[in-house]
């Protein structure tokens, strides 16, 4: 017995063994420097944690949206914000703080020699000997900097943001210790969002002012090792300072750091090529980063009304909801139930405190903007979550009078809107208020005659014609997910309109720069060539793409020929933002197996997976997918079972996901019609 015994230790010790080197492999995978050159995804190598939004990073010049170029040499000290993978400039760039050399900063730059890099953490050294390493928990940072012999000190720019979006702060210097707040734009300069803060240098250091958002700290000249404490919070300057008490060293902080990285992480585990892992972990982590933890233990945030507020969950806050909605927020919802419970309460509070389609004057975090997000809402408690619908319903009724019928494509955006305000009043039992969206929601149809049926006008190609926001008449046609069996008969019935996909997809009309069309390829699963569905996601993902169309022109003259996930720097296609998460998001769940194609519907489409197992943590159980007869060659689906059940569909619910289990998907090098008498399609009503 006692033998049985030590054996059976020993084998838990080498599988919890296996296990801890597998998720610290996950976190290894991950190269932070993808799309973090040119305008190839607007993303950062920064020092960051899960859901943050202290993120730690060198100024360069040149510098991109998240003010770092990864093959600019010179720096201009380190900035503590920004939101990865926005357009419009990027935004952030708060806390600009810059060792030099001297008795004062002579305003030039440190030069790069080296950098290295990964989640949570972040090290360069330059040519004049000072080097840095940072690593980042949740709203602590802490930044170890090493300095050669002689006079050195720091400079603090209070005032520095991206994109000039500056907009007022307040501080307090006492010692070694600088605490305040700063007012700055949001993206776009839509609004204003304001972080307080508190850093620490420690030691014998004095804060000095040189203007009036400027200070400098001289260290002793015998100093040859600083460390720069820095905190957040979106509540106030004391829950700042309060979290300066962490007193761990680097290596516990990054330890921390590297432990809820891997956590997060850890939740999919891949086997497949290692290339690809790479790839996939290095997108995944992407997914992460974005909306931002906004409360603080005691239950304490605020809200867009700016007052204080408690909650029993936690709340988040920095959104890109119309960038996202259709892959990230999906994602999250699949991965991190508890996590997305407090981000559809969240959500909901934007209805309670104060709801922009962009950003307001009270933003508790940097954001984007929130069209749809009573399409997440819907979604969310159509999977399952929580919503007080009572509490808001007259804020979403409200929220309706800013809808904009006046463009194409903001007609069938309102149109989707209409269709989920009558859903969400059909679930929480308000009948006729539910039929009154629903035959509102239907007003889409002469509009989509008139705008989108003909395509024979010589302005279908051009981007923004119209009127239209960032996407041409071709790429918004599709975008009635709620009734695809609707836009069926518009097109001129199943026949036509496979024709009408293939034509837009073989001529290379898609743009995969941006978000507009980006769930038209689920539209061959209510086509007559449904296994077009699966060849198609296949190649976006990982095989060359012909690409006419960027965000800065229209059907160009020059295409981009190549792949659109890159694991490197010059990532994505030229001028294709990653939109927190959203294009990521989009490839983490292509590689999974399944796609949403009508957020609002817990219904997913199947594809064949991009590795050839699959594990997924549930808090029922593992969720296990396999491919048989997995190969490059193999993308279309033979046969699906689950938990030993020939599903005979190619759809899976969001019950059965969240329920784990087995699922296993035979591939096949032919085109199959599996499922295609069972195919679940959009009605409208």
């Amino acid at each position: 017995m006692k033998l049985f015994y030590r054996a059976s230790l020993i084998l838990f010790s080498c599988l919890s063994l296996f296990e801890s080197q597998s998720l610290q492999a996950q976190s290894d995978q991950v190269n932070v420097f993808l799309g973090s050159s040119g305008d190839h995804g607007q993303l950062s190598p920064a020092a960051s944690s899960p859901f943050s939004q202290l993120s730690i990073l060198p100024k360069t010049n040149p510098g991109t949206h998240t003010g770092y170029e990864h093959l600019a040499k010179e720096v201009y000290g380190f900035t503590h914000n920004r939101f990865e993978g926005v357009g419009c400039q990027g935004s952030g760039g708060l806390l600009l703080l810059k060792p030099f050399l001297g008795t004062k900063d002579e305003g030039k730059p440190l030069i790069k020699v080296s950098e290295q890099a990964q989640p949570g953490e972040y090290t360069i050294r330059f040519t004049n000997k000072i080097s840095t390493q940072i690593t980042v928990h949740q709203n602590f940072g802490l930044s170890e900097y090493n300095f050669p012999e002689g006079a050195k000190g720091f400079r603090l720019d209070l005032r520095h943001t991206f994109n000039h979006a500056f907009v007022a702060e307040e501080h307090q210097a006492e010692g070694s210790m600088v605490t305040g707040w700063i007012q700055a734009n949001t993206t776009c300069h839509a609004g204003i969002y304001k972080i307080y803060y508190a850093m620490d240098l420690g030691g014998s250091a004095q804060w000095e002012t040189e203007s009036t958002h400027v200070l400098v700290a001289q260290l002793p000249s015998n100093t040859r090792q600083c460390q720069v404490r820095v905190a957040f919070s979106a509540v106030d300057v004391t829950s700042a300072k309060q979290r300066l008490l962490n007193q761990k060293s680097l290596a516990e902080v990054r330890k921390q750091s590297q432990s809820l990285w891997n956590d997060y992480l850890g939740t999919i585990q891949v086997q497949g090529p290692k290339d690809r892992q790479s790839l996939f972990y290095s997108l995944f982590y992407r997914t992460i980063q974005s909306p931002f933890l906004i409360s603080e233990e005691d239950g304490r945030f605020r809200g867009t009304d700016g007052h204080l507020h408690e909650s029993t969950g936690k709340r988040y806050h920095g959104w890109a909801i119309w960038d996202n909605y259709k892959t990230q927020l999906p994602l999250l919802s699949v991965l991190y139930p508890t996590l997305y419970q407090d981000i559809t309460s969240s959500v909901s509070n934007l209805y309670r405190y104060g709801k922009y389609d962009f950003a307001g004057p009270n933003e508790p975090a940097n954001s984007v903007r929130t069209e749809h997000a009573a399409v997440v809402l819907l979604d969310a408690a159509k999977k399952g979550y929580k919503i007080d619908f009572k509490a808001i319903q007259d804020s979403l009724i409200s929220d309706t009078a800013r809808f904009d019928f006046g463009k194409p494509d903001k007609y069938l955006e309102a149109a989707f809107d209409m269709w989920t305000m009558g859903k969400l009043f059909d679930r929480f039992g308000e009948k006729d208020k539910a039929r009154h969206f629903l035959k509102r929601s239907q007003s889409y149809k002469p509009v989509w005659e008139r705008e989108f049926k003909d395509l024979s006008k010589n302005d279908v190609d051009r981007m923004s014609a119209r009127r239209m926001y960032q996407g041409t008449i071709r790429q918004y046609r599709w975008a009635v997910p709620f009734d695809m069996t609707g836009l069926v008969t518009l097109a001129g019935g199943k026949t036509a309109f496979t024709e009408q996909l293939d034509e837009f997809f073989d001529g290379y009309y898609f743009n995969r720069a941006n978000e507009p069309d980006l769930q038209s390829p689920t539209l061959y699963y209510a086509s007559e060539k449904p296994w077009k569905y699966q060849q198609l996601v296949h190649q976006l993902a990982v095989d060359t793409v012909v690409q006419y169309y960027f965000n800065d022109n229209s059907r160009g003259i020059g295409a981009h020929i190549d792949r659109i996930y890159k694991n490197e720097p010059k990532a994505f296609v030229r001028t294709m933002d990653d939109d927190a998460g959203a294009m990521s998001g989009w490839f983490v769940l292509t590689a999974l197996g399944f796609q949403q194609p009508l957020v609002g519907e817990p219904i997913y489409y199947l594809n064949v997976p991009l590795f050839e197992k699959i594990s997924i943590r549930q808090p029922k159980g593992k969720l296990e997918i396999s491919v048989t007869h997995f190969s490059d060659k193999n993308r279309y689906i033979q046969r699906v079972t689950l938990n030993g059940k020939d599903l005979k569909r190619v759809w899976l619910t969001h019950q059965e996901i969240m329920a784990g289990g087995k699922l296993v998907i035979e591939a096949t090098a032919q085109p199959s019609t599996y499922g295609a008498d069972s195919m679940w399609v959009s009605e409208g009503n």
